[in-house]
């Protein structure tokens, strides 16, 4: 019996990872729908955030945000947050290990596009010279195919589902059935 549960805890133990999901950042519900911003520094006081979050708070700005999709990450002092709503620490984690960010120097801004390649990145003193105007022009010259990416709605997820089991049953083919399951085994006595 000791055998048996040191090889399930060992089974448990190599495969929990390989079952986590792959991509679990919250950046991941985005592809397809937004551009996420993504802004990391040491202190709430960082003169690239301060800058930011000034242009940020600019009623013409806003707009120009909202009409290009862009959803504003920041993490400062290892706190996440999304449009000024808190992340819970796992999803900030998780955000940090979806950009699989090497050593070096803060503040570090990033902007990703629809379809999760990354359009613009700067760190250090490079990330002082980014503004707002710099990341809606990289918005404005993407090429019209990015632009018109969408995520796939429910509806047309189950369309494309539906087509494959029409070809299936054409000529009035009936359903095949699903194979019957098959005993298990039986544990031996010890």
């Amino acid at each position: 019996m000791l055998i048996r549960s040191l090889t399930l805890t060992l089974l448990l133990a190599i495969a929990g990872p390989l079952f986590a999901a792959d991509n679990d950042s919250p950046i991941a519900g985005d592809m397809g729908r937004a551009r996420p911003l993504i802004v990391i520094a040491q202190s709430t006081v960082d003169p690239v955030w301060v800058g930011l979050k000034k242009s940020l708070e600019d009623p013409a700005n806003k707009k120009g945000v909202a009409d290009r999709n862009i959803k504003v990450y920041t993490i400062l002092n290892m706190a996440g947050q999304l449009d000024g709503k808190d992340l819970g620490q796992q999803d900030t984690m998780a955000l940090l290990r979806s950009l699989k960010l090497g050593a070096g120097a803060y503040p570090k801004v990033f902007l990703l596009g629809k379809d999760g390649e990354t359009k613009l990145s700067a760190s250090g003193d490079e990330a002082k010279s980014v503004d707002l105007k710099k990341i809606f022009d990289t918005v404005d010259a993407l090429p019209a195919s990015e632009k018109e990416i969408s995520a796939p709605t429910v509806a047309e997820t189950k369309a494309t589902a539906a087509e494959p089991a029409a070809k299936k049953g054409e000529k009035g083919a009936k359903a095949s059935k699903p194979a019957k399951p098959s005993k298990p085994p039986e544990m031996p006595d010890d």
